[in-house]
């Protein structure tokens, strides 16, 4: 009888360790009452903070979370992969990087969509719960305290991939340098000798958004030209956020000779407004993109742009998930903000001369 033992447990180390560990076990060596452990495990809300912050820690340590959740999903390991919306390009991207990761360590990929930007709601939060994932990849999520709360209880990690607002400390986050994005994308069009450069950003409230603002500003002042407050205008990230804010830019008594659009689907919104009014690209306006999506060479003109890593973002992002699935010392706040760079194509060229003197 023994040795059958011994040779199970050589044979399933999962199970020998979950037969050595238990609950009242933690419960003994963190000086708490079994309820209180399981409350801690189910992400009850009625435990301190400084008792669940000690009792995951313990789980943790002891590997309970890991290995509890490979026995419930047996050999069926999957990501869950979160967006916010599923409407274009960009989220396209994400999932082929992390596809590939996840289709070369063997791993399923289950893709869900919350329909809101900014956090899942408890539907979302009560299905993974129930389909117990190695771990989740949210796009542009936050998550409240009690939902991080849930998913760590379950032992479901989680990264989140350019995040809507400045992560939380304990949360593991994949960005981009849109900073630097936005400096190089107005600096570009500097160099060409445009001073008078209109800029549509993404959502106001969005952290990649403020970052290329930003960037686009300090570009500007270093070069000596006043920001201009009437050439920004807050879009969307789609088509017709770009083209509703350049038709206003465009239709002011000074419009601009350059657009620095926050998003490649916002650049064709440009084009789409430039078009029915005369206004040729780039000999009239000079355009340029962020994120550099596969149709932004095919366009006419070929649109230059700020190449935003999304592939290897999403990449990274499920290479951190899994190993935090697979090691118990992995830490589970890492950040990471990846390079972008400039690509220029046909769609800017220096300003025309024109009647009134402006320009070159």
């Amino acid at each position: 009888m023994s040795s059958t033992t011994d040779r199970a447990d050589q044979t399933d180390p999962i199970a020998a360790v979950q037969r050595r560990v238990t609950l009242a076990d933690i419960a003994t060596e963190a000086g708490l009452s079994l309820a209180t452990v399981s409350k801690v495990l189910n992400g009850r809300s009625d435990v301190s903070e400084l008792t669940r912050a000690r009792v995951e820690k313990l789980l943790h340590s002891h590997g309970y979370l890991r290995r509890a959740t490979a026995v419930a999903s047996g050999s069926a390991r999957m990501v869950e992969l979160l967006f916010h919306e599923l409407e274009s390009e960009w989220a396209i991207e994400i999932i082929r990087g992390v596809e590939r990761v996840a289709r070369q360590a063997g791993i399923s990929l289950i893709v869900t969509e919350s329909g809101d930007r900014h956090s899942p709601g408890h539907a979302w939060i009560d299905g993974v719960l129930s389909r117990r994932p190695i771990g989740v990849i949210l796009v542009f999520s936050d998550l409240d305290p009690q939902t991080k709360h849930k998913l760590r209880s379950r032992g479901v990690n989680f990264v989140v991939v350019d995040p809507a607002d400045e992560p939380e400390p304990d949360v593991a986050s994949i960005g981009s340098a849109n900073w630097a994005g936005g400096f190089a994308a107005a600096q570009h069009l500097l160099s060409l000798g445009h001073r008078r450069i209109g800029m549509i950003s993404g959502p106001d409230d969005m952290l990649c958004s403020v970052a290329r603002v930003d960037g686009y500003r300090s570009a500007l002042e270093r070069a000596g030209v006043s920001f201009d407050a009437e050439l920004v205008r807050v879009g969307d990230f789609h088509v017709d956020g770009g083209r509703r804010g350049a038709s206003e830019l465009l239709d002011l008594p000074d419009p601009p000779t350059a657009i620095f659009a926050g998003s490649d689907l916002q650049a064709l919104g440009v084009y789409e407004a430039a078009r029915p009014r005369g206004v040729r690209v780039p000999e009239d306006l000079s355009v340029v993109g962020y994120d550099d999506l596969r149709f932004a060479r095919w366009v006419g003109p070929p649109l230059t742009t700020i190449r935003q890593p999304l592939g290897e973002m999403a990449e990274t992002a499920a290479r951190m998930l899994i190993r935090m699935s697979e090691d118990p010392d992995a830490p589970l706040n890492q950040r990471f903000d990846l390079a972008t760079s400039l690509v220029v194509r046909a769609s800017t060229a220096p300003p025309a001369r024109r009647a009134d003197g402006a320009g070159l």
